[in-house]
């Protein structure tokens, strides 16, 4: 969705059906090394960005509504407000402002953890 691709489009390239694609994306299949490779050559992304964020495993993860587990943040980036901000971080081109805009919004998440405690 960040970058206009639709399932069907993506599966195209992939030489899969549309349908495969979200079972992948959603979860219900498990994604191979190789196939993964190709998705990150579509995209122009490298292997590691479906790995961004994650150091170890997620011991009190979430079930997803299909009863799969799934990441933190997964929920969150499929949301409206979740895709709306991925879609303007992607508009930013320069490397330094995306990189502020990541600490400013991580010391905001920091700010909030305060406050709860």
């Amino acid at each position: 969705m960040l970058i206009g691709m639709s399932q069907e489009k993506l599966g195209e390239l992939l030489g899969l059906t549309f349908q495969q694609v979200q079972k992948y994306e959603k979860g219900v299949n498990r994604i191979g090394a190789g196939r993964l490779f190709q998705v990150a050559h579509i995209l122009g992304v490298p292997v590691g960005y479906f790995y961004e964020g994650i150091s170890e495993p997620f011991p009190n993860h979430a079930v997803g509504s299909n009863g799969v587990s799934q990441p933190p943040g997964i929920e969150f980036l499929s949301s409206g407000d979740g895709l709306k901000l991925g879609q303007a971080f992607m508009k930013i081109k320069d490397s330094k402002i995306r990189k502020r805009v990541l600490d400013l919004v991580k010391s905001l998440g920091e700010g909030e953890e305060t406050l709860r405690q």
